[in-house]
């Protein structure tokens, strides 16, 4: 069987593209518009890698898309991401899906605390087309069960999927597994970071920027298999001075105290109501999970990037942004003593301060 890239899927003139019809039925959530789409055109001859990719995965980041923009709400996004989960399915279960395989083993897995499992459910299904056979375990895969399924089915590698940052360190306390019983790891996903960053610091053995890209990248040879000691966690020396450890630890204590604070910071505070408050310490944790991760990597563009995210978040939702300045430096004033933390700290203030406000004190 082949095991270079298909064909995309064609695009005619005469008619609205695939992806925007399937986005329709989604948006609308009509889960039999959108199987039966996915299966016809299957049925009229369209590759099954190209309907996954080429379709299906485009439309679930115009949620993604749509979501951040509040154009859609949660619950919304959560049920178009479930159909979209269907069609995977429905697409893996066509005649047209079925291959031999004949090229190895691998596992598919999400990163330990990772619930966005539909690209790594997508990995699973091109993998499966290109000939692997594979063992797909889904979202939030704790690393010690993991190594236990490594154990017990001899896979040739194992692909991580990670979309949010904060799961670095469990993504990294899982690959030094894998890679200390000999499985080698290929890693992917947007909490990688700009062309896989940080998949190269904490040392996996290769990353790819999507589904397509990792198949590519596995048809050319299986992974060499890691020495037994090829990763240490001394890998980042800046973890020597604690800071990460600490922040972590203590993150609930930093957003009571933030939290208390920010209404003499923020007078705008003391007018919230009990949900608003709620959606306060949630923001607030998130900051704060995020500066870990920073530490962690000693990387401050992720916490910046978060920071202005967060703006972009909320002047979409409506909330004012210019809370979260003070609130980064009440944070700074718990941390005084952290001095990679406040380096962090001032990097996402001032990347705010870079961004135009409107009169309304939002971020432009």
């Amino acid at each position: 069987m082949s095991t270079s890239t298909p064909p995309r899927l064609p695009r005619p003139g005469h008619a609205e593209e695939p992806a925007e019809l399937l986005w329709r039925a989604v948006s609308a959530g009509d889960e039999c518009v959108a199987i039966e789409l996915v299966l016809g055109l299957l049925d009229e001859g369209a590759d099954p890698e190209s309907v996954l990719l080429d379709v299906i995965a485009r439309v679930q980041a115009r949620v993604g898309e749509e979501w951040a923009a509040a154009r859609i709400g949660v619950a919304q996004e959560h049920a178009a991401t479930a159909i979209n989960d269907r069609a995977v399915a429905a697409v893996s279960m066509h005649p047209a899906a079925r291959a031999t395989a004949d090229r190895g083993r691998i596992t598919v897995a999400c990163v330990d605390g990772e619930w966005h499992g539909l690209p790594a459910r997508l990995l699973a299904e091109v993998l499966e087309l290109r000939g692997w056979q594979v063992d797909y375990l889904g979202a939030q895969v704790p690393t010690p069960h993991l190594i236990a399924h490594l154990h017990a089915t001899r896979a040739d590698a194992v692909a991580l999927s990670s979309s949010i940052a904060t799961r670095l360190p469990a993504a990294h306390a899982a690959i030094t597994a894998c890679q200390a019983i000999g499985v080698p790891v290929l890693v992917g996903g947007a909490a990688f970071g700009p062309e896989g960053r940080y998949a190269k610091l904490l040392g996996a053995d290769a990353w790819a920027p999507d589904a397509r890209a990792a198949a590519d990248h596995l048809a050319q040879g299986r992974l060499p298999r890691p020495e037994a000691d090829h990763q240490q966690f001394d890998d980042l020396p800046h973890l020597a001075d604690q800071e990460y450890t600490l922040v972590a630890r203590n993150r609930a204590s930093l957003v009571r105290s933030v939290c208390t604070a920010l209404e003499d910071a923020f007078p705008a505070m003391r007018s919230y109501d009990d949900l608003q408050r709620e959606r306060t310490a949630e923001d607030l944790a998130h900051i704060v999970e995020f500066l870990a991760t920073a530490l962690y990597l000693d990387d401050d563009e992720l916490f910046t990037g978060f920071i202005t995210w967060t703006a972009r978040i909320l002047v979409a939702r409506g909330v004012p942004a210019r809370s979260l300045p003070p609130a980064l430096d009440l944070l700074a004033r718990e941390l005084k003593d952290f001095p990679r933390a406040a380096r962090i700290l001032r990097a996402g203030t001032r990347s705010l301060t870079i961004a135009p406000f409107t009169a309304a004190g939002n971020i432009a």
